[in-house]
């Protein structure tokens, strides 16, 4: 399948949505646009368009810098990146074009878990 992977960019885990982390609400909305899945990534330190400088510490994890990747076809990204616009925070992302498939034989109930 041929889709978009889309990697949005949250300065620190401290901001809110609608009494959420931003990032709690992103995948909350990716959710909603039908997108199956989400990697969250927890990053050491960044800065961000702003130049503002980012850091999880020991004292204060809250400041860490947040990435939320998720790969689906154009329409649902289109339909996610629609609803992050409309939310009134501001976000960095990146989008590239990707080929993704799911790859292995699902396991039957016969099989076991």
């Amino acid at each position: 399948m041929k889709g978009s992977q889309l990697t949005v960019y949250a300065a620190n885990q401290s901001h809110r949505k609608n009494r959420k982390t931003v990032v709690d609400w992103i995948l909350d909305e990716a959710t909603k646009a039908g997108i199956q899945g989400a990697t969250v990534i927890e990053v050491t330190e960044g800065y961000g368009t702003h130049g503002k400088y980012h850091a999880a510490r020991f004292f204060e994890l809250a400041d860490q810098p947040v990435a939320v990747t998720v790969a689906a076809e154009d329409g649902r990204i289109d339909g996610l990146l629609d609803s992050l616009r409309q939310g009134g925070v501001r976000l960095f992302y990146t989008r590239y074009p990707i080929e993704y498939e799911v790859i292995g034989a699902e396991r039957t109930s016969r099989e076991g878990a």
